[in-house]
């Protein structure tokens, strides 16, 4: 069977009512509903294809077989949110790709060159960092490459992104300069946020149990809100409020 990807979007627009032909007649829920569920198999094969993942990896993915899967592909069944959500992160798209109705660009086709792009970006990046806080630190390239055992040109190499600096080097230059390797660490891309949300829910899970069930609880948010204002004052302000409270309960 194959698929028709032309055409679905205008077809599934004039089941919603756009045309304005179609706004004239009583609305088809069954055929819409139908067109919705085709559209959304188109969504799922062309992730899927851009992510160069098979539908057998899909399909071990969610512990189906890959006839199951390949049924929504064609849109004969209709995943829920929960599998389109498992999807979504594996297939490194936002979930709100699969309720819309424009296939994945393509400039953004070719998962290769995106990955040569950010590797050669992030490079400059951490380079750009090392620099920075060798600065900070008040060090030569010379004293943190004879701190680190390294050449001084190649620790120059590393500061220019020119060379990549091995992880096991990268965490020494980082004590070198006084840094951990959280300094490094990418936080404004959507690779970078998947990373500070695993760190987040790492440290969420280190919490006790009581704890836990404090912050999950929405009741207590004010309480969150006045600790945060509480962490941005300075400590003299904080001092001076202890001793006020302290005043008051006497």
């Amino acid at each position: 069977m194959a698929f028709n990807d032309s055409g679905l979007a205008d077809r599934l627009r004039k089941a919603r009512g756009e045309d304005k032909e179609a706004e004239e007649k009583p609305m088809d829920f069954a055929e819409s509903y139908r067109l919705r569920g085709k559209m959304l198999g188109v969504l799922l094969r062309d992730a899927r294809i851009v992510a160069r993942r098979s539908i057998e990896d899909c399909a071990a993915l969610l512990h189906m077989s890959p006839q199951e899967y390949e049924a929504w592909e064609y849109g004969d069944v209709v995943p829920g949110l929960p599998q389109l959500e498992i999807l979504a992160y594996y297939l490194g798209v936002p979930v709100k790709h699969f309720w819309g109705a424009e296939l994945i660009g393509d400039s953004e086709r070719d998962p290769t060159r995106a990955q040569d792009q950010y590797i050669a970006l992030r490079n400059r990046m951490i380079g750009a960092l090392l620099r920075q806080a060798r600065e900070e630190a008040g060090l030569s390239i010379e004293e943190v490459a004879q701190n680190c055992g390294l050449d001084a040109t190649q620790v120059e190499a590393y500061e220019l992104g020119d060379a990549q600096p091995p992880m096991h080097e990268l965490s020494v230059l980082a004590s070198a300069v006084r840094k951990t390797m959280s300094y490094f660490l990418e936080s404004s891309s959507y690779i970078g946020e998947l990373l500070a949300q695993r760190e987040a829910w790492e440290r969420f899970t280190e919490m006790s149990e009581e704890m836990q069930q404090f912050v999950a609880n929405p009741r207590n948010i004010g309480y969150i809100h006045i600790a945060m204002m509480f962490s941005q004052m300075p400590p003299d302000k904080l001092r001076d409020m202890g001793e006020s409270m302290l005043e008051i309960t006497l």
